[in-house]
């Protein structure tokens, strides 16, 4: 090994789930005595944390690995990693394409991640540690294989001390037609409520005032003790929000089938649980449903969505969208095109559909779409959906909202430290740009809204702090780049 410091780099691409992955594996290399470094070719082991969801991100990841090709034959000492869910999906096309790859490690193996540097460095031999696939064995065996990953956190690989995301649940069971993530992350888990709500007392003693409960359908969170009692989502969240500190509690992504009452009721009821609710129901048409295997109809979607506003007053609530699908039609279409229309959400997440091998729409439908026509209607639907936003937007101006600060925002980035444009999300999760001094960020404050676009919302805080003294009578930058773009949800 070197006399110097051992280093690490890592990649990661998709979800929340990934980044909290991601986060955790940094943790425990740095225990074995890694530094993170933002240099792949300075590093002495080389990680990617891979998404399967769709085509894109797994090209990323072979075009970043074949880039690094000639580096691994001249550097053979580094180790090279594939992590997550393109290593447990496509093991046997990672070793075709990238045979100079050291490791390949599975989303239900990544506690072992340390071992398998130290073993790779051992003997230069290759090492996989992959969990079992869905037909590989009996229901408890699969489950065992996939072990949930959650070792003690370390606050300084979060991008903010003071937001965190926790894991509450992995796995899915749900089997969408169109879906690999029953495949890549197996049968679906319910951590312990006492683990969960001890790790979210720890993350607010380290100064932390947001978690983000997440899961694969977060909201079918339940948790059998053996003695007669379940704990729910609600439960869970009940319990979280006694803990001194914590100032707000969000959970993405939520399933429509699994929207109770008792949920909402929580929701509405508990002041830290921020009123956002994120509910993707992909498609406007019952066809297309049924071919996704989603559950539910559009009706009961409809129906879902009018007892959440009516159990949550004020509450915004955002949507997946999946153009393109297998057999849509023009009809189709513009079903999903009128329910975009008519559910007013806060803003919406499109996707084009793109084939996953292995998945039952894969097997079962043709992909008879044609890309032009994917594209087209992706850009409708994004333009009904941004003229809603720009509604929902300009119906805060005026108001006074309470905004979480997380940081510069795009403009800001780019301007020099102190006083600049300051980024933060509202209790309905509403992103607000205004100008502010850096030391507010991670603090909660009030901004006033002075002006919209569909994506952003622009405002002068009230504070004294803003510029070290007084308020900066300077406009917000109106510039929609100053949206800082979220990672997509999990769905």
């Amino acid at each position: 090994m070197h006399d110097r410091t051992k280093t690490l780099f890592i990649e990661t691409v998709g979800c929340q789930m990934n980044v909290l992955d991601s986060e955790l594996v940094v943790g425990s290399l740095r225990r074995e005595g890694y530094e993170l470094v933002h240099d792949a070719t300075a590093a002495d082991v080389i990680l990617f944390n891979t998404c399967s969801v769709r085509a894109h991100a797994e090209e990323k990841i072979y075009s970043a690995l074949g880039r690094l090709r000639r580096h691994k034959r001249e550097n053979p000492e580094v180790v090279l990693g594939v992590l997550g869910c393109m290593a447990q999906k496509d093991q046997e096309e990672v070793r075709r394409r990238a045979p100079h790859v050291d490791m390949v490690v599975g989303t239900g193996q990544l506690a072992r991640v340390p071992e398998l540097v130290e073993e790779v460095q051992r003997t230069r031999e290759p090492q996989y540690a992959l969990s079992l696939g869905r037909a590989d064995g009996g229901k408890h065996e699969v489950t065992a294989s996939f072990e949930s990953f959650d070792p003690p956190r370390d606050a300084s690989m979060r991008p903010t001390p003071f937001q965190a995301y926790v894991r509450i649940q992995i796995g899915c069971d749900k089997f969408c037609t169109y879906c690999v993530v029953p495949a890549t992350r197996g049968p679906e888990q319910s951590r312990h409520p006492d683990h969960i709500v001890a790790e979210c007392r720890q993350l607010a003693g380290e100064g932390c005032k947001e978690v983000t409960l997440i899961g694969q359908t977060v909201n079918s969170y339940k948790f059998d003790h053996g003695d007669g009692r379940r704990s729910r989502l609600s439960d869970l969240i009940s319990r979280i929000h006694d803990i001194p500190g914590i100032e707000r509690i969000k959970f993405v992504t939520n399933f429509p089938k699994d929207m109770t009452d008792d949920l909402l009721d929580a929701v509405r009821e508990l002041p830290k649980a921020v009123k956002y609710l994120h509910v993707p129901v992909q498609s406007g048409c019952d066809d297309v449903l049924k071919r996704m295997k989603r559950l539910y109809t559009v009706g009961s979607y409809r129906d879902m969505l009018h007892r959440s506003r009516e159990k949550v007053p004020g509450v915004a609530i955002s949507s997946d969208f999946i153009v393109g699908f297998c057999g849509e039609s023009e009809k189709s279409f513009h079903k999903t095109m009128d329910l975009v229309q008519e559910s007013k959400f806060k803003n919406s997440f499109i996707f084009k559909y793109s084939p996953r091998p292995g998945t039952k729409a894969d097997d079962l439908h043709a992909d008879d779409i044609p890309e032009e026509v994917k594209k087209r209607r992706n850009n409708d639907l994004l333009a009904v959906q941004n003229l809603n936003s720009l509604e929902d937007h300009k119906r805060r101006i005026g108001s006074t909202v309470e905004v979480l600060i997380e940081g510069p925002s795009k403009v800001g980035e780019r301007q020099p430290a102190g006083v600049r444009q300051l980024t933060g999300r509202t209790m309905t999760d509403h992103i607000v740009v205004f100008d502010g001094h850096d030391r507010l960020i991670g603090q909660t404050l009030k901004v006033h809204i002075r002006e919209a676009s569909p994506f952003t919302l622009y405002g002068v805080a009230e504070t004294g702090e803003v510029g070290g003294g007084g308020l900066i009578p300077r406009s917000a930058v109106m510039d929609p780049s100053s949206q800082r773009r979220g990672l997509p949800l999990l769905s």
